[in-house]
C-alpha cells in the first residue's frame, strides 16, 4: 500500500463547506498523512527541509486547493517555488521526487460547463492546470488526473456529502494502486 501525503492549501478552509466535506471524508488510514500549509505557515515562513522530508517519505502527493483566479492560493505557489529546489527536485541531481505521483483535489465555484470552450471561462480546467502538470513532469513525477468538485457555491449538504464519499473512494483507489499514472 502506498503512502499518501495530503496537503491542504486553503486560506479560509474553515469557511469552505466543500473543502471541509472533502477533508471530513478523507479515509482514516496509517498510510495517509494530512498536512495543512496555512495552519503550519500562517506567516508564509516555510520550513523547506521539513517539507522535503515529508515529500521524500511519501509515494503520492495529493494537493487539495480551490481554484483561485485560474491558479492556486498564494502559499501553494510559494511552497512550489521554495520546496521544489533545483538539485533536489529537478535539474542535475534532482531526483528526490522521481516516480512519485502528483495529484490534485480541486474545488471550483463554477460548474463543469463553465470550464468548456463555450463556457464562461472559455477553456477546459485542464488548460489552467498545465503549470502544475509541467512542474510535476519537471520533477520527474507522474501527473495524475485531478479529483474535481465543481460548482461548490450551488452544492447543498447532501450533495457535498456525496462528493465527500466520491473523494474517499478516489483516495482509497490512489493508496491501493488502483489509480495509476497516465
Amino acid at each position: 500500500m502506498s503512502k499518501l501525503l495530503h496537503i491542504l492549501v486553503h486560506p479560509t478552509y474553515e469557511k469552505s463547506k466543500a473543502n471541509l466535506s472533502l477533508v471530513d471524508h478523507l479515509p482514516k488510514s496509517p498510510s495517509i498523512t494530512s498536512h495543512d500549509l496555512y495552519e503550519m505557515y500562517p506567516d508564509f515562513d516555510i520550513d523547506i527541509k521539513k517539507e522535503q522530508e515529508l515529500l521524500s517519505s511519501h509515494d503520492i502527493i495529493l494537493i487539495q486547493h480551490p481554484i483561485y483566479w485560474y491558479s492556486c492560493p498564494p502559499l501553494f505557489k510559494q511552497w512550489i517555488d521554495l520546496v521544489l529546489e533545483h538539485g533536489w527536485a529537478y535539474g542535475e541531481g534532482g531526483t528526490a521526487l522521481q516516480n512519485k505521483k502528483w495529484v490534485q483535489a480541486l474545488t471550483t465555484g463554477g460548474d463543469n460547463k463553465a470550464y468548456t470552450a463555450q463556457g464562461f471561462h472559455k477553456h477546459e480546467l485542464k488548460d489552467f492546470l498545465l503549470p502544475f502538470q509541467r512542474t510535476a513532469e519537471l520533477c520527474r513525477m507522474l501527473y495524475l488526473e485531478p479529483f474535481v468538485l465543481h460548482g461548490t457555491f450551488k452544492q447543498d449538504a447532501n450533495s457535498l456529502s456525496q462528493e465527500g464519499k466520491r473523494f474517499a473512494l478516489f483516495v482509497e483507489d490512489l493508496i491501493s494502486g488502483a489509480k495509476n499514472g497516465r
